[in-house]
C-alpha cells in the first residue's frame, strides 16, 4: 500500500526549490549596479594618483625636458582603464 504524499509536503518542497533558486540566481540590484561604478574608479583613480605621486618625485629627483608628472599620471590613466576593462568582462561573463 502506497501513500500518496500530501499537499503541504508538495507546496513545502515547491517553495523550498523557489527559495534556493532565488539564492543561488540573484536578479539586477541597483545597489550591485552602484559597487561597479564605485569599483572601477578605484581602478582608475589609484593608478592615476599613484602615477603623478611618482611623477612629482621623479620631476624632483630625475628632471627631464618633459614632465614626469603628466606622463605618469597618463600611463595611470591607461593602466587604470586596463584594470577596469579587465574586472568588468571578468564580472560581465559570469551570465
Amino acid at each position: 500500500m502506497t501513500r500518496k504524499p500530501d499537499k503541504s509536503a508538495e507546496d513545502i518542497a515547491r517553495h523550498a526549490k523557489r527559495l534556493k533558486s532565488a539564492r543561488d540566481h540573484p536578479g539586477p540590484s541597483p545597489l550591485r549596479g552602484i559597487g561597479t561604478f564605485g569599483m572601477i574608479g578605484w581602478s582608475i583613480a589609484v593608478p592615476t594618483v599613484g602615477g603623478a605621486f611618482l611623477g612629482l618625485w621623479l620631476d624632483e629627483a630625475a628632471p627631464q625636458r618633459f614632465s614626469w608628472t603628466i606622463a605618469l599620471i597618463l600611463g595611470g590613466v591607461v593602466l587604470g582603464a586596463f584594470i577596469a576593462a579587465s574586472w568588468v568582462s571578468k564580472e560581465g561573463g559570469d551570465k
